[in-house]
């Protein structure tokens, strides 16, 4: 399981580094920072980002959860941590995600739908204040597996690209939910019976869910900043289930070359078994 993965050697890839900023690629299963609510773990993104960083301090500018992969941001110095910071609260960077939901979606929508944050300590039991929250989601391709797992005799997924326009805590993941279509492999707000089945047919659960593209000003020069991070490899093994995307799904990835990259070395492989 990807909650369960232990790294002999710095788990984060390098995605661009600069004088001010250190974007990374965090894999599945890993904290970004330390947790009240996982007290007991000793490893996270925020040390091995420091270690790709010369052993300076560095500072996350966001934040991932911990089964959830992907492009990750940190700021070198306190103030393009404030810079970019600011950027993220005023809605001025673009984030997408790529996910694998249960059934077909309609091709695209807008979830507005408030949600209430989570309390940090699990005893804390005071009713937080409802927030508004909007994921703007489209719909890049579809399968059907003919395994009956509910009451259907086949089953139907989908895979989306989000873009949250607010950053709730589990927002992807509660909206995918309220609409029906839950993520895969989200064992707080899924599917158990489809969870289990992806676990089996591909050798370990994991959140379907991968940050892969950034897009903001760059805090000191001003210029667009895209930032573009290909899934891991227990995510690209998923999409094999999807082998013949549409040419607008193929061309939406294509807005993201680091994706369109790791599909083609996905598939290249695939044919040569």
């Amino acid at each position: 399981m990807a909650d369960e993965a232990v790294w002999p050697t710095n788990p984060l890839r390098l995605i661009r580094r600069d004088d001010h900023l250190l974007a990374v690629h965090k894999p599945a299963g890993l904290l970004v920072h330390r947790s009240p609510i996982d007290r007991h773990e000793t490893e996270f993104a925020l040390q091995h980002a420091r270690a790709l960083n010369g052993g300076e301090h560095v500072y996350p500018v966001h934040r991932l959860d911990r089964p959830t992969s992907g492009l990750l941001l940190f700021a070198r110095d306190p103030d393009t941590a404030s810079r970019v910071g600011e950027a993220f609260m005023a809605g001025e960077v673009g984030k997408t995600y790529l996910a694998v939901v249960r059934g077909w979606t309609p091709d695209s929508g807008v979830i507005d739908q408030p949600l209430r944050d989570k309390a940090i300590d699990r005893r804390d039991d005071r009713v937080q204040a409802l927030r508004e929250a909007r994921t703007r989601y489209r719909r890049l391709a579809v399968c059907e597996i003919p395994v009956a797992i509910e009451r259907y005799p086949a089953s139907r997924y989908s895979l989306l690209e989000l873009q949250p326009e607010s950053g709730r805590q589990h927002q992807l993941r509660r909206h995918m939910q309220h609409i029906s279509h839950p993520i895969i492999g989200d064992t707080n707000y899924g599917r158990t019976r489809h969870n289990h089945y992806f676990a089996g047919r591909f050798g370990g659960g994991r959140l379907m869910l991968a940050s892969t593209r950034l897009q903001l000003r760059h805090p000191h020069t001003g210029l667009l900043l895209t930032l573009s991070a290909a899934p891991e490899q227990s995510f690209m093994q998923v999409l094999s289930l999807f082998p013949d995307m549409s040419e607008d799904a193929l061309a939406a990835l294509a807005e993201q070359p680091s994706v369109t990259s790791a599909l083609a070395d996905c598939r290249s492989g695939r044919e040569g078994r």
